[in-house]
């Protein structure tokens, strides 16, 4: 059957059928991105309504193309202006830039700047400073996710704005920051009482103080990165592991010196439900509060990372490895003193082991024995780290072909435990 043809005077264009609502009813539907672009080369109407509907933006733009981007993009939720660690576009992001967007860009929820560090050129210096972050503080009320890693210019004057405007903040990167002091964590804790997410990667301003700070206004941290922040210690730890309980999911301590037994039996206590965990090079710490952690976090402890923690032996990681039933990944490099001994505990044991990622490198005392009573009672491993292990050779075990063995250090690492 012939289909029927409407005669041209009869046929309905189909901006006449539909209105706005319906087409962006039509927009909603597309799932990738790829259509929802396609969908505004069709008119500009279509690309009208696909603007405005658009929630994520990533941009490389001067203060004259954000400003067209604002007009046209007036709902979006998202903008990433981040650069690469090796690489800055010319002239970077600005102060300029900024001033813009916390004026043209009022729904922004999360704002992305990291590493836009700034370049220098014909005596002519580019980059963000405080008066630009004063800016996003002053405009943008609805941010909620602030990442200016590695914008290492900015000092407390224009964090203090970012946490004095935003109250809906609940995550932060400051990780590079250098000069964030104290005074920064305690607008946090006064403005700020969602925070959940902070980054403090080598704030080495950052004291026990500001710490016991933050936590009495934000009690519901889940991760807290304070990664070569030389200046905490046992009280600053032990003040979050109290205060955020209940919340607490992931704590990264690595160089932290000052770090002590005290700190890793308050996190037994309190933290029943902490998943990561990593104490590389915090020397001090012992194997009595490890294995009161393992007991205490026994259902819940899936990441630990307690390279050059010299003072852990066989008792440590044999305690893990019973009691930590869904343990993922975990770094013993250079602890000397754990051997072979540390795995005939796994002899008993009736369920295989969950690890994925093992890091043994530099632990001259570990050999293809334990090693092989490890493999008998773990088919889930996917990374095994065993650098500068001299007992232990290509040609000495079978190993699975799902398990990546790095003998020489030229596979790349899983960043769980970073």
């Amino acid at each position: 059957m012939a289909t029927e043809v409407l005669p041209l005077s009869e046929t309905v264009c189909i901006n006449d059928a539909l209105t706005d609502d319906e087409l962006r009813s039509v927009l909603a539907k597309l799932e990738s991105d790829q259509d929802k672009e396609l969908f505004g080369l069709v008119c500009k109407r279509w690309l009208r309504l696909q603007s405005t509907e658009r929630k994520k933006l990533f941009a490389r733009a001067g203060p004259h193309m954000l400003e067209r981007m604002a007009a046209r993009f007036s709902q979006l939720l998202e903008l990433d202006l981040s650069q690469s660690v090796s690489r800055s576009f010319y002239p970077g992001v600005t102060d300029s830039d900024l001033s813009v967007i916390a004026d043209g860009f009022k729904c922004l929820k999360v704002l992305n700047l990291q590493n836009c560090k700034g370049i220098q050129s014909d005596h002519l210096e580019f980059r963000i400073t405080d008066k630009g972050i004063v800016a996003i503080g002053n405009g943008l009320s609805s941010l909620q996710s602030l990442d200016i890693s590695y914008c290492r210019k900015l000092t407390d004057k224009g964090l203090v704005a970012v946490a004095s405007g935003c109250p809906k903040l609940h995550s932060l990167h400051l990780a590079g920051c250098r000069l964030v002091t104290d005074k920064v964590l305690q607008a946090l804790s006064k403005n700020c009482p969602n925070i959940e997410e902070l980054w403090l990667q080598g704030c080495s301003n950052i004291t026990d103080s500001g710490l016991s700070d933050l936590v009495r206004g934000c009690r519901g941290i889940k991760f807290l990165d304070i990664n070569k922040c030389s200046n905490v210690g046992d009280i600053g730890v032990s003040s979050v592991s109290e205060a955020c309980a209940t919340s607490l999911k992931t704590l990264k301590l690595l160089d932290c010196y000052k770090i002590g037994n005290p700190s890793i039996l308050s996190l037994a206590r309190f933290c029943k439900n902490l998943e990561t965990l990593i104490i590389g090079g915090c020397r001090d710490i012992t194997d009595e509060s490890i294995q009161l952690l393992a007991t205490a976090c026994e259902f819940t402890l899936k990441n630990l990372r307690m390279d050059w923690c010299l003072n852990i032996s066989n008792s440590s990681l044999s305690c893990i490895l019973t009691k930590c039933r869904n343990i993922e990944a975990l770094d013993i490099g250079c602890c000397e003193e754990v051997s072979d001994a540390a795995f005939e505990c796994l002899t008993s044991r009736q369920s295989s082991l969950t690890l994925k990622v093992l890091k043994i490198n530099n632990c001259p005392k570990i050999t293809e024995a334990g090693i092989g009573r490890l493999l008998d009672k773990c088919n889930s491993l996917e990374y095994l780290d065993v650098r500068s292990c001299p007992h232990i050779t290509e040609s000495g075990l079978q190993f699975p072909d799902y398990c990546r063995v790095n003998f020489t250090g030229n596979l790349s690492e899983p960043d769980v435990l970073l």
